[in-house]
Formats: C-alpha cells, structure tokens, sequence
C-alpha cells in the first residue's frame, strides 16, 4: 500500500487507546466523587454521573480539536467511538462491583429507604 491509500485516522492507533483510557480513568474519577456527594440522588445514580461528565469531557476535547486548541486533525468520529468505548468499560466495571459488593454485605446495603411523611 502506498502512502496515499494509507487512513490518516486509524482505528488502531496510539490516539485511539489514549481516549480509551482517558474517559476510563475520567468515569472512575468522577463516579467515586458523586459517589460521596452529599446529595441522595447523586449518590445513587452515581456511576451515571461520572458516565455523562466523562463522555462531556470528551466532547468538549473534540470540540477544542475541531477549533484547533490542540495540535490535531481536528475532530474525529473514532475518538468519539474510543471515548464511548472507555465510559463502556469503566460503568460496566461500576456496575459489576456495586453487584458484587451488595451480595457480599447483604441485599439492602448500599440502598437507602424512603419515609414517606406521616
């Protein structure tokens, strides 16, 4: 193959495994901070709320790559793949735990009970 036929984007590339492994470490990060938020519905939904600020992150890098804030291409259709792909792995990861570790100590633990007002 020549140089000309060559894809300037390649899905095995070093970039690829870098967003991989960016929006991997962003969801875990940002997972465990709403995971001791003060608030109840943060707490809870947890691993959906470092999902989203970490696929936020993400866009906003391709944005900054399509207005030409970082030395790229510009923005890139596979990036994105690779940072869904990250956020996969990292709430799947979440969720195993979280199944796993509420068997271990029990099937409330983890839950909280609603009072309703009397």
């Amino acid at each position: 193959m020549d140089d000309n036929n060559m894809d300037p984007d390649p899905w095995l590339a070093k970039d690829k495994l870098y967003h991989v492994l960016f929006c991997l470490t962003l969801t875990f990060f940002f997972s465990a901070s709403a995971s001791v938020s003060r608030y109840s519905f943060i707490r809870t939904h947890s691993i959906r709320v470092g999902s989203i600020l970490s696929l936020l992150a993400g866009a906003a890098k391709e944005a900054a790559d399509q207005f030409g804030l970082f030395p790229s291409a510009g923005a890139s259709f596979k990036d994105a793949i690779a940072d869904i792909i990250g956020v996969l792995i990292a709430s799947s990861a979440l969720s195993l735990w979280r199944i796993c570790s509420s068997r271990r100590h029990g099937s409330d633990s983890g839950r909280t009970r609603r009072v309703l007002p009397v």
